[in-house]
């Protein structure tokens, strides 16, 4: 037993200590090109997990890939080696000459590497089986016009796997269209596989900026080696104009705006109580489907108007986006007479004109008639009298009728019992009529008024105060919007709807001055404690007058 506890202490005494002792940063490619993906490894002689180096520091001046560990045990005549190495992939876009800083991990430093970056050849691309082209709708844009960033990827062997990076804008948002979608295309007489994504840019503040071209890199199959490829699209200035300090109403910047109506019946004549299809279509260029305000048709007294849902749809076509909003309403006469639907006007920015424009559906006059179905009271009273002069006895007619004359007049009979009940009837089918038309109507206005002080009980404004207390406008102009959307019920144009809805001049010129502190780049003071204040005030009134409503239907 002595000897074994020996033993053991001999073998204990024998091995290494496996404290980390060094750190080593090196590079597989020194010099490298501009655009070229390159791999740095960074390494430590020991195995660790719970730590590893701050790669952050490379962002400034590299494109900065995910990072890989890997762990190596090996015993080599009973020798045990261990290593750490962390892999990253970087890229620059520029010549010139960079340092790759010191990094530390497990209390040991690494030496700073010098790295030199060589020019890219301006043909490097011509003839290369692998590149990047990068294309904008427009070189200008107006604040949250909508333009369409295309990137093509081209590929002349084949692709086994690879990552295309998103393009980056500061102060703009930028969203993929759809799926990529592949094609063919010719270039030199070397035929390439096209692979092509759209992406939707909308900047949010005027000024000069930078879009940041995308990276490629992965591997391809030349002939039976597997080639790690990498391709850099290029960058793309573009200039970003505010929203001029004339224009009033909602920001509706675009190429075209048009609206434009479909009857069912398409007549200016119709009968009471016939049913009418009003479908309006607005159609925009260089906006989004969101930007879209509500259209609103003006109810006349006279006819009934039951809204029906609105679809809405963005497109993209020759490299425009294209998007679209329909309304359908249905119309009732109730009274015959001539009736004007009044003009419904749109403003908007026609942003290749550089002044304000307007979509206009010209008023429509309609005649609505009296119902061919309906009876004439007068005309069955005087059917009455005939009738009962005709069934007359035979034998108090004058001698001077003919006798073929009393044959026929039983024929004609109509009992005078039964025109009294088909009367009654059809004046008892228009009332129960009326009181259904009445009942639902209050029914709905009774069900919306209670939603709607419900939603005003519930509504929480606590995520605005903690953007109004952070002071941070993006995050207190997008709670502000969820908040309009909330108590206005209206998916596009909510807060103008809000800020028409209370009525208040204060208001106004905050939600002004936020707007221009966002999209203008002015420096204009906004008290957001101001507009919450205007909101829960809003919201008290709101709920009280609902519940006196309520009462008073109840």
């Amino acid at each position: 037993m002595v000897m074994r506890l020996f033993c053991c202490l001999l073998l204990l005494s024998a091995m290494p200590s496996w404290a980390a002792t060094k750190l080593e940063a090196s590079v597989d490619k020194n010099p490298v090109l501009a655009g070229e993906f390159f791999m740095l490894n960074i390494s430590v002689d020991d195995t660790i997990k719970s730590e590893q180096p701050d790669t952050s520091v490379l962002l400034k001046d590299f494109v900065v890939g995910p990072t890989s560990l890997s762990t190596r045990t090996n015993i080599i005549n009973g020798s045990i080696n261990k290593q750490t190495t962390w892999s990253v992939k970087l890229m620059t876009r520029n010549e010139g000459e960079y340092t790759i800083p010191a990094f530390n991990v497990a209390g040991l430093s690494s030496q700073p590497i010098k790295l030199k970056v060589a020019k890219r050849a301006a043909d490097a691309d011509k003839n290369n089986d692998i590149f990047l082209k990068t294309s904008l709708s427009s070189d200008s844009l107006f604040v949250q016009e909508a333009g369409v960033y295309t990137i093509k990827l081209y590929l002349a062997k084949e692709l086994l796997d690879g990552s295309l990076s998103t393009p980056s804008m500061q102060d703009a948002q930028l969203t993929q269209l759809g799926k990529q979608t592949e094609s063919y295309e010719l270039v030199d007489g070397k035929r390439y596989l096209v692979i092509t994504r759209e992406y939707l840019l909308q900047p949010q503040k005027s000024g000069v900026y930078t879009i940041v071209g995308p990276t490629f890199q992965g591997r391809v199959q030349q002939n039976y080696r597997q080639l790690e490829v990498s391709a850099l699209g290029d960058d793309q200035q573009l200039e970003i104009k505010p929203i001029p300090a004339n224009y009033k109403g909602a920001w509706l910047p675009s190429e075209l705006v048009n609206i434009d109506e479909q009857w069912q019946p398409d007549e200016n004549t119709v009968e009471v109580g016939t049913p009418i299809t009003r479908t309006i279509t607005l159609t925009a260029l260089g906006v989004t489907k969101e930007q879209l305000p509500e259209i609103d048709m003006k109810t006349i007294a006279g006819i009934r108007s039951y809204p029906d849902d609105v679809e809405t749809n963005n497109a993209v076509r020759n490299g425009r986006v294209v998007s679209q909003q329909t309304a359908s309403f249905a119309l009732l006469p109730q009274k015959a007479g001539t009736y004007t639907l009044p003009e419904i006007t749109l403003p908007w920015y026609n942003t290749k004109m550089n002044r304000i424009s307007y979509a206009t559906l010209p008023e429509r006059t309609i005649t609505v008639t009296p119902s061919a179905n309906a009876i004439n009271p007068g005309a069955i009273a005087n059917d009455n009298f005939n009738t009962g002069e005709s069934t007359l006895p035979a034998n108090k007619v004058s001698n001077t009728q003919q006798p073929n004359t009393a044959i026929a007049a039983p024929q004609s009979v109509i009992p005078l019992w039964l025109i009294i009940v088909a009367v009654l009837g059809y004046i008892f089918w228009i009332i129960t009529a009326i009181f259904y038309w009445l009942s639902r109507s209050t029914n709905n206005e009774q069900k919306n008024n209670s939603v709607s002080v419900n939603k005003a009980q519930t509504l929480s404004l606590n995520a605005l105060k903690n953007a109004a207390k952070s002071n941070n406008l993006n995050a207190f102009y997008s709670e502000l919007n969820e908040v309009a959307i909330k108590l206005t019920g209206k998916k596009v144009a909510a807060i103008d709807t809000l800020i028409h809805n209370i009525n208040n001049d204060e208001l106004a010129t905050q939600v002004n001055r936020l707007q221009s502190a966002l999209y203008a780049n002015s420096s204009a003071d906004v008290d957001l404690n101001a507009i919450i204040n205007i909101i829960e005030q809003h919201q008290v009134q709101r709920t009280k007058s609902q519940q006196a409503v309520l009462k008073d239907l109840y």
